[in-house]
């Protein structure tokens, strides 16, 4: 059997996701790009984007690995919850 990437993996998973409603709370106003260069390169779903000086997230894809929250320290994550009922990500490749 071949070995799976990381990729293949997460290829697996499914998402049931509430596009209306995120699960976590961002001031995407914000200009600190010390903070923001922190949240995009350690999102692994890269919910997180910078791009020509200019801040986006997105909740659709998010692993809930809660890795934004703890970076952020509420500067620019100022909520952060699991998804409502059967909404979020369900793995299914251990």
């Amino acid at each position: 059997m071949k070995k799976m990437t990381i990729e293949d993996k997460l290829a697996l998973d499914l998402f049931h996701t509430d596009e209306e409603n995120s699960h976590i709370d961002v001031d995407k106003e914000t200009t600190d790009e010390a903070e923001i260069r922190k949240l995009v390169l350690a999102c692994p779903a890269e919910c997180y984007k910078y791009e020509d000086g200019q801040f986006s997230f997105s909740h659709l894809g998010c692993l809930e690995c809660g890795t934004c929250r703890v970076l952020s320290h509420d500067k620019i994550v100022k909520g952060w919850n699991y998804p409502m009922g059967t909404k979020g990500v369900f793995y299914r490749q251990g």
